[in-house]
């Protein structure tokens, strides 16, 4: 009987310190400052790396690039007119469109040129905005970061996320 009650004994602990429930992989919920902490950490890298390749990228160039405050860069290669270009008025450029790693995505050549009102919405931000400092005439070179291109998707086409575009336009004078 002894041997019974030790066994007992012994089965009746196995089944207490086995029905203990210990969490597996239990993570702590993270809080919205954490998570806000952590997004604008991997955003500041991001801005980081896109501002260095941009950098890289002039200076194998030889840019003499004007930086807006959004963080665009332009240079005039050719000075056309006189006439500023402004919002609502319609341009039409031709173009080549790069990566920054220097691949031909889109071309005036191939795709057509393009058309469009400034301040309407219908381009790349950054495009739009590089409209303001243009004149009618203008060859220019254009470098949009991510955040004024196609974002954090690309296009759904041949730009991918995240991509930072070189612009090389014409922009066409009508008068």
């Amino acid at each position: 009987m002894k041997t019974y009650s030790k066994c007992l004994i012994l089965l009746l602990l196995m089944v207490f310190f086995s029905c203990e429930e210990k969490p597996k992989n239990q993570t702590t919920p993270v809080s919205k400052g954490e998570m806000k902490s952590s997004m604008e950490t991997a955003n500041r890298y991001l801005l980081a790396e896109e501002e260095e390749d941009i950098a890289n990228y002039v200076k194998r160039h030889g840019m003499d690039v004007v930086s807006t405050g959004t963080g665009l860069r332009y240079q005039i290669l050719k000075k056309g007119s006189d006439r500023l270009i402004g919002k609502g008025q319609e341009v039409c450029l031709e173009y080549e469109l790069y990566s920054i790693a220097g691949d031909l995505i889109y071309s005036s050549e191939k795709d057509g040129v393009k058309k469009f009102v400034v301040g309407n919405g219908a381009v790349e931000s950054g495009l739009d905005e590089a409209m303001a400092y243009m004149h009618y005439g203008d060859v220019a070179k254009v470098i949009i970061p991510f955040h004024l291109g196609y974002g954090l998707h690309g296009d759904d086409n041949k730009i991918p996320g995240y991509a930072t575009l070189v612009y090389s336009i014409k922009i066409i004078d009508n008068q």
